[in-house]
């Protein structure tokens, strides 16, 4: 059995990030769930492993990981997948891209934050729903244009996936799940196209892992 342990929801962006880096830099893994519908996060177990009762964590190399975007930063470091490019104003310019979805757009997407506003307005589905594609469309429509700065390739930012690419399906699989129409954006539906082609992507997909 690996003694690479990952932590995570089935549909949790931040969790689908990490199973896609681990794919693609053939890292076999051992997934554990934990549900957070049902509160497992918050349960003593978990936040053993994560203060925060957050997913995922990552047991790798004999230490314990949190927060996705260092993860996808140690596996990079360690595994060399190439979700970076070498030259340092490439490096930042893709970040700036990945974290467009990730930093601005995933946060206030969280399954604590939609429901929190749920309960302090009282809504229901459509206030979820309303709030989802408030935050979700705008900031695909931005990530579009930030992408026209880098050379035209199948993925987001040329010929290969990069960190970019990890970043926006997790946020397109939710902006499908919330109804946020995405025809628009050219750029962002051909390098989807191609990832969901791509073996690492396809089986990190939520449908793929779900339990």
């Amino acid at each position: 059995m690996t003694g690479t342990v990952l932590y995570d929801y089935w549909r949790s962006s931040a969790s689908y990030r990490v199973r896609i880096a681990l794919n693609l830099a053939g890292v076999e893994y051992r997934a554990v769930p934990v549900n957070l519908v049902t509160g497992q996060h918050r349960e003593p177990d978990h936040l053993a492993r994560n203060p925060q009762g957050l997913v995922p964590v990552l047991d790798i190399d004999g230490h314990r990981f949190t927060q996705s975007l260092a993860i996808l930063d140690y596996l990079e470091e360690t595994r060399r997948p190439g979700l970076l490019p070498t030259d340092p104003v490439h490096r930042a310019h893709v970040r700036a891209l990945a974290h467009s979805v990730a930093v601005d757009v995933h946060p206030v997407c969280n399954l604590s934050v939609v429901s929190h506003v749920v309960a302090l307005t009282g809504g229901g589905d459509d206030t979820r729903r309303d709030w989802m594609q408030h935050f979700i469309a705008p900031g695909l429509a931005s990530f579009e244009r930030l992408a026209a700065g880098f050379d035209a390739g199948p993925f987001c930012c040329g010929e290969t996936p990069s960190l970019a690419d990890v970043c926006l399906m997790p946020q397109l699989y939710n902006a499908d799940r919330w109804g946020v129409d995405t025809t628009p954006y050219p750029r962002l539906r051909t390098a989807a196209e191609m990832c969901a082609r791509h073996p690492a992507f396809a089986a990190a997909h939520p449908d793929a892992v779900r339990t």
